[in-house]
């Protein structure tokens, strides 16, 4: 599993609180991440084919009573001072339709217009039961619309209203809180495919030890550095670019994600699309709190390795929840007759194969893996059909001998190399054994059968697989 690199002046902070936070050191850097990409999305863009948003939308997914709240509250804590009044006026929850959406930031847009800043449609939406909202949601199709659209920050519009509501270049970022059962009932491969949710980066959070004293408070953080990293960020436009010593690391987060998608199933990878600009909007906010306008390699490296655990996160989450069930292959013929004689030893009757397989003797004697024999026994015994297998799945080609005396005498004069199978055969078939031979001495346990060691895999296969 991924350790996620937290760097800069959040990374700081949040390890400066972890010792005393009852919740996972990830949930609180990633909710707090979130924060900051909201309220510098107004003025911050990253260059990626033309200037996109930094906005970052994530779910942290971990049970009840694991942390979530604890996260989101040492989050706010990081980060209240530093960023002035803009959590108390910018947060918001409940939103629940397309229209509600759009109606909320237009609302906002059309407060500030007049002001000293110029109009502002940032907004940072908080859903701390956010499957609540996902129920709700699913009467209006509208709203996964509009949430990619935000996501994009492209316009977003209200045709519904007296009055048309138009929202250019919104600035959004969706934080919210969910359980993995609930993810996976109502976060659906359907909703994913169509981009609705992958948007979001999902982190599983693990469990953290309980304080030995609850009374302890959370430390202060010194916000200097983050609130010069503000103000800078919001000051004036700005678009960040990658440094040329990041590229080659960023071709790689381009590989991987492309080589990702290719060997997962298709429930899973619809999660995983948008990794590659995930990582550049997330490197873009690092970059940020360092008043810095280019994106290192080492910044590039911090943010892959958090957008590489929400991957890991999103394949636990959805593994098997979301996958179509694949309907099993019909077996063949063959396979099923090499099934029932398997089943018997390797030598099976007609009764024993054909009400099994749904084939007439005929049509058993022509499959070229199967040895069909007539035996009788006695001289006025009824003759009796029975099947045997020409050769094991490796391709041998050494014939099974048959059952009646002349045929054994004619395979060992074709085949000599064959009698030690043969041999090894006769003395593994059943024996009638006297009871008393068990009372002579007590029964010794079998020796375990070695397992065969297993060849590794090729190291240089796949390095991607390794990563996941």
């Amino acid at each position: 599993m991924t350790t996620p690199v937290l760097y800069g002046p959040v990374g700081r902070a949040v390890r400066r609180m972890a010792p005393f936070v009852e919740a996972d050191p990830l949930g609180v850097y990633v909710a707090a991440l979130s924060m900051w990409s909201a309220a510098i999305g107004g003025s911050v863009k990253v260059s990626s084919r033309g200037p996109r948003p930094v906005l970052l939308w994530s779910a942290l997914v971990a049970g009840t009573g694991r942390g979530k709240g604890t996260a989101l509250r040492a989050a706010h804590h990081v980060l209240d001072k530093a960023l002035g009044r803009f959590l108390a006026t910018h947060t918001t929850s409940g939103i629940t339709s397309g229209a509600s959406m759009v109606n909320h930031l237009w609302e906002q847009q059309e407060a500030t217009a007049e002001t000293e800043h110029g109009r502002d449609v940032r907004a940072y939406v908080c859903e701390e039961e956010w499957s609540e909202v996902l129920r709700r949601v699913k009467r209006d199709a509208s709203f996964t619309t509009k949430l990619r659209t935000a996501w994009d920050g492209a316009t977003l519009r209200n045709t519904t209203k007296d009055e048309a509501q138009e929202v250019r270049d919104p600035a959004m970022v969706l934080h919210c809180h969910v359980t993995p059962s609930d993810w996976a009932k109502y976060v659906g491969e359907s909703e994913a495919a169509g981009g609705s949710y992958n948007r979001i980066l999902p982190f599983l959070l693990g469990s953290v030890p309980l304080l030995d004293d609850d009374r302890v408070t959370l430390p202060e953080v010194d916000g200097r550095e983050l609130a010069d990293a503000y103000g800078w960020a919001t000051a004036r436009p700005r678009v960040i670019t990658l440094a040329e010593d990041a590229r080659p690391l960023w071709r790689v987060v381009r590989r991987y994600a492309r080589i990702l998608s290719e060997i997962l199933s298709e429930g899973q990878a619809v999660f995983i699309e948008r990794t590659a600009e995930q990582t550049l909007r997330a490197a873009a906010c690092l970059a940020a709190s360092e008043c810095s306008e280019t994106i290192t390699e080492e910044m590039l490296s911090a943010a892959f390795s958090l957008v590489r655990r929400s991957v890991q996160d999103a394949v636990r989450i959805t593994k098997g929840a979301t996958s179509p069930k694949v309907g099993r292959q019909p077996l063949s013929l063959e396979e099923k007759v090499r099934a029932r004689i398997e089943m018997h030893g390797g030598r099976a009757t007609s009764s024993q194969v054909l009400p099994y397989v749904g084939a007439t003797a005929a049509e058993v004697k022509n499959l070229p893996g199967i040895l069909v024999t007539v035996e009788r026994a006695g001289k006025t015994g009824r003759p009796a059909t029975v099947f045997t297998l020409r050769g094991d799945s490796s391709g041998d080609a050494t014939p099974q001998p048959t059952n009646t005396d002349r045929d054994r005498k004619r395979d060992s004069s074709r085949h000599p190399e064959a009698q030690p199978a043969r041999a090894e055969r006769e003395q593994n078939r059943a024996k009638v054994v006297r009871l008393d031979a068990y009372r002579a001495e007590p029964k010794q346990v079998p020796k375990p059968v070695p397992q065969p060691k297993r060849s590794e895999p090729l190291a240089g296969f796949n390095p991607f697989r390794a990563l996941l």
